[in-house]
């Protein structure tokens, strides 16, 4: 292409918003700057191709040059500032138009991008994360061709209806969100109170719409699975929250519906922004599994500060397999060498989550043989047990309180650090899963005004 042309050039910063930014100059155009702005105007060409100027007429030229063109140069090197300012924002790629889930910096990037102050980022930051804003709209501190923009190109709060909600007496509540395409998901809320009178509040979260490893004694894994949750997806149940309870939440633990290991992108995603956004600290977050081949060593090398939590369920690996059905792809020895290989990388000890069963897990024999299992893989770990809640229609049952104080009695004779999770409600339609498979098994096409349920109905976290 000849010195006197320009080709348009589609910036990839401004890709996602949509829009074309031309002309672009040539890296062979003219320097003067009337040919800079307008390159198919050949400006004086003896000027650039005679060698033999008159000295006054070439003085005359120099001062109108000056006069007539200092103010289009400034134009054309703001035109070419531009073109080529700060990097675009960085956007999750499975929805690079949600603002819940972005940094500070990158809402900063977006409204300079889209023509405004820097400060406007801020803005909406503190609107998402603190004010909680879920709709473009409700942004009153931003100019109203501002709010228009965003939402012209597309962009949405990213924060999804309340469905249902459960409230067990001691004031845990279970909420259903409505995601965008009609799907239910559960979280949960868990207020506790110090002997100083302080208040903890733990959000549970899901990390998938269901879970594909069907655990043989969960109500998720026997509504079926759907797909993995985006990383607002799960931010959002946190806003929620602390939105019901009018209180911040201080503790999150990925033990809801899902396997976090199956959606680790989306997970670490979501842990960053309740850790950096949210101010949620990476010691108070506690990331669940079952187990997944070759996700502890991924999970161990981001060296989060964070618990991991594996439920075991079981001592050995034949009788785990009749209860964690996926446990076949994964011998019980690999994942404790795995979990020991967590330990030694991170400093933090793992937490094994151990559900009791009547009759199945719950015999001394089953707690020493855990207690030897454990002292196999070395120190830096704790167990938490949990006596089962029962579902409906399910074979198992929850051990009497006498068999669970003996397994601990068992496990401390071994020096096994031990704790029994505390059962918050035991209504047998509200255990994890069960209140999602009461009101979804299929996408939801009209799902009516919001209500809540029975307050009296208690629920089992």
């Amino acid at each position: 292409m000849g010195s006197d042309h320009y080709q348009a050039t589609t910036y990839p910063k401004y890709k996602y918003l949509g829009l074309h930014v031309g002309p672009t100059l040539s890296e062979t155009s003219p320097t003067h700057p009337l040919t800079l702005l307008y390159p198919s105007i050949s400006l004086f060409p003896f000027l650039r191709h005679s060698h033999t100027v008159p000295l006054a007429y070439s003085a005359s030229m120099a001062a109108l040059h000056h006069v007539c063109t200092a103010p289009i140069a400034r134009a054309a090197l703001r035109v070419r500032a531009a073109a080529v300012s700060s990097p675009p924002v960085r956007l999750p790629k499975s929805d690079p138009r949600v603002l819940l889930g972005l940094s500070e910096q990158d809402l900063r990037q977006l409204a300079v991008d889209l023509g405004q102050q820097s400060y406007r980022g801020k803005q909406i930051h503190d609107l998402i994360y603190k004010t909680k804003s879920k709709e473009i709209q409700q942004f009153k501190h931003l100019p109203q061709a501002f709010r228009d923009a965003l939402v012209g190109a597309g962009w949405s709060v990213g924060r999804s209806p309340v469905y249902r909600s459960v409230t067990a007496a001691d004031g845990t509540t279970k909420i259903l969100l409505k995601l965008e395409d009609n799907r239910l998901i559960e979280t949960v809320g868990i207020p506790a109170e110090d002997d100083k009178g302080s208040v903890r509040l733990t959000a549970c979260v899901s990390s998938q719409v269901g879970c594909p490893l069907r655990c043989s004694f969960c109500a998720t894994g026997k509504g079926g699975f759907s797909r993995n949750l985006k990383p607002h997806e799960i931010v959002e149940q946190v806003l929620a929250i602390e939105e019901l309870f009018k209180h911040r939440v201080s503790n999150v633990v990925f033990m809801g519906m899902g396997e976090p290991m199956l959606n680790l992108k989306s997970v670490l995603e979501a842990h960053r922004c309740l850790n950096k956004e949210i101010g949620i600290g990476q010691r108070m977050m506690t990331i669940s599994t079952v187990g997944v081949p070759n996700t502890i060593k991924m999970l161990a090398s981001h060296k989060l500060q964070s618990t991991l939590a594996v439920s075991l369920h079981a001592p050995n690996q034949e009788l785990r397999e009749t209860i964690v059905p996926s446990a076949k792809s994964y011998p019980l020895g690999a994942l404790m060498h795995d979990c020991k290989d967590y330990f030694l990388q991170t400093g933090r000890r793992v937490t094994f989550e151990y559900t009791l069963l009547a009759g199945i897990n719950d015999k001394a024999e089953h707690a020493l043989e855990l207690a030897e299992l454990l002292h196999s893989c070395g120190r830096g770990y704790h167990v938490n047990l949990i006596p089962y809640n029962p579902i409906e229609g399910s074979e198992f049952r929850r051990p009497y309180k006498k068999v669970v104080l003996a397994f601990v009695e068992a496990l401390e004779s071994r020096k096994i650090t031990v704790s029994v999770r505390q059962t918050r409600g035991l209504d047998a339609n509200a255990a994890c899963g069960q209140l999602r498979n009461e009101f979804q098994k299929t996408p939801l096409l009209d799902l009516g005004p919001i209500v809540s349920m029975d307050e009296t109905k208690l629920l089992a976290v």
